[in-house]
């Protein structure tokens, strides 16, 4: 898998209030897109996940574990707040939207602890995430595929 064009992903730590929402809504429009290997590209070529009950250390499993996701995960929509902040470490809080092959439509919460290299990649990923069924009706992320619109209401708004 290629690198970006200078291995570094600013903004970069030690964090500020600022650029940790920056960094938080840069992975929101990167998981958005649904794009396995651009995704990959923001972690650390030997990066140690943890999500749900699943372990995974590395670009090339991050890649082949977001395929399977969002084949799975059809309509993925998804929105990040930035949750704690310091030094080299964010915490969010996120939910997204999505349906199976069955049409039965979920809202998957969860938090994300993250810790970043110098280069601003991400070298370890701890997720724990919750779904719950929801109607169609209850949708609350109806903007197209891709990126969420800057006026689209983010979790507080929601009330999530």
């Amino acid at each position: 898998m290629p690198e970006n064009d200078t291995g570094r992903r600013p903004p970069l730590p030690p964090f500020t209030e600022e650029t940790a929402r920056r960094k938080v809504r840069a992975a929101e429009d990167a998981w958005n897109t649904r794009d396995p290997q651009r995704v990959a590209l923001a972690y650390t070529p030997d990066s140690r996940w943890r999500n749900r009950s699943e372990s995974l250390t590395g670009r090339e499993r991050i890649a082949a574990f977001l395929t399977r996701k969002w084949r799975r995960e059809l309509d993925y929509r998804l929105v990040k707040e930035l949750w704690a902040y310091g030094g080299d470490r964010i915490a969010v809080r996120f939910a997204y939207e999505w349906h199976d092959g069955a049409g039965r439509w979920y809202r998957s919460y969860g938090n994300e602890n993250w810790e970043f290299d110098r280069n601003g990649l991400m070298a370890h990923r701890h997720a724990s995430i919750d779904d719950l069924p929801i109607s169609a009706e209850e949708r609350l992320f109806h903007w197209p595929l891709g990126r969420r619109p800057d006026d689209h209401p983010g979790l507080t708004e929601l009330g999530l």
